[in-house]
Order: structure tokens, then sequence, then C-alpha cells
């Protein structure tokens, strides 16, 4: 059986936005015909703000928090409860406090089910200032030197860069490949993300899907990208 696997944010939305809602009505009745996972950083609330409580519904399961709290419509059937030491936390507020960007906006610390969000200029950052984040990181690459050394630092643990500002940090293991616990024999994947670089948080579920010949990884530019691909498909 085929199985959808999506990652949400720059994946089938644009980037901590809602969907667009053309793309919305077409992926509606995509989710109708298909079995479709989601599986995002994200926790259930923000999901549901972006794509809205019906198409999180027409999803046969989603995996928030990079499956570390796992639902069916609203049904709640998992979440896990590990939460961040404090050695490593005050490694990554060290790290804030070093960081040569010059804003700060709060909410550096995002705590989900399983999982850690950490943003060196913070969650509360207007759009602006998120932009200014993505283009001063893309030429320092401080998200990715955070990470590295951090998984040096910390070997139980797992950073990844996490949608456009932020890193997801949860156990070893615990990671969105961690879904493919519920995968059953003859299942074909077809999973989409925008972060399969050996960085991002798509890239544990990516190799996985890879590696042990279970189906097809898209990494995809935007949701338009996706729409495409999944259009091309149905025709």
């Amino acid at each position: 059986m085929k199985h959808f696997i999506f990652d949400v944010d720059g994946t089938i939305t644009p980037s901590r936005k809602m969907i667009d809602l053309t793309f919305k009505k077409w992926f509606n009745e995509f989710c109708k015909k298909n079995k479709v996972w989601l599986v995002t950083g994200s926790d259930k609330k923000k999901t549901v703000e972006q794509i809205g409580e019906d198409t999180y519904n027409l999803c046969h399961t989603v995996y928030n928090c990079n499956g570390n709290d796992v639902w069916q419509g609203k049904k709640h059937l998992y979440t896990n409860e590990w939460r961040l030491k404090d050695k490593p936390h005050d490694w990554l507020t060290e790290q804030l406090t070093m960081s040569d960007f010059p804003v700060r906006t709060g909410l550096h610390f995002e705590h989900r089910p399983g999982m850690v969000n950490f943003s060196v200029v913070g969650r509360n950052a207007t759009h602006e200032q998120r932009q200014h984040y993505v283009k001063w990181d893309k030429e320092r690459d401080e998200r990715k030197n955070i990470a590295a050394v951090f998984n040096g630092n910390f070997p139980t643990l797992e950073a990844k860069v996490g949608g456009e500002t932020g890193i997801d940090i949860s156990m070893k293991g615990m990671d969105k490949s961690q879904i493919l616990k519920d995968v059953t024999k003859g299942d074909e994947l077809h999973f989409f993300g925008d972060a399969m670089h050996p960085e991002g948080n798509d890239y544990p579920l990516a190799q996985a899907i890879l590696d042990k010949q279970l189906g097809f990884c898209y990494n995809i530019q935007n949701w338009n990208n996706t729409w495409k691909l999944l259009k091309d498909y149905v025709d």
C-alpha cells in the first residue's frame, strides 16, 4: 500500500504561514483518496493553525513534534514526556549569548512533547526579523555549526536544523525516522520534505527510507513544488 508522508512547514505550507486555500482544497481531496501521514516538528496547535482542523483530520496519522506526539484526527495515540536537562539547556543559553546576530525577540526555547526547538532570533520574531536571520544564517551557517558542536558535546542527544530559524533537539533516535515503526510489510513510502540535507530534520527519515528501500524521497523547494509533483503523480 502506498503511504504519502509530508513535512508541513515549507512543504505543504509557506514557512510559518497558512496553507494556500486553492492547494488546500486540492490536498483535501488527495487525502480522501490516499493514505496520508504528516510528520512535522511543530505541535498540534501550530499545525492546525497552518492547515486547518479539516485537513488535519483528513490525514490518516499526524506525527507532531517529529513523531513524539501522535494523533489520528481527534484521537490522541501517544506522547513522549522527555524534557531537556539543565546542562544542555545552559550550553544553548551560552550560544544565545555568544551569537553575533544582533536581534533577540524572546521565546528562544520552545518545549514540545519529546523535543525542544531552540532559536537564536526567537519565535516571537516578526516576518521581517525572521527573514533577516534566514539570510544571515545562510551566509554563516550558525545553526549548522551550533548543532554540530552540540551533538559532539551531548552524544545521547541529537540536534537538527529545523524550519527557517530553529534547531530541533531530542533524544537520539527520537527524530522523524521513529515513525517507521508504524510501517508494515509491503508498504511503499513517498516522503516529501524541504530539509533532507544531512543537518536537516527531514534527513533521518529520508535516509532510513532509502537505506531500507522502503520507497522514494522528494527533496522539494516549497509547497508549489510539492503540488506540482503530486499533480504529475495523479495525472
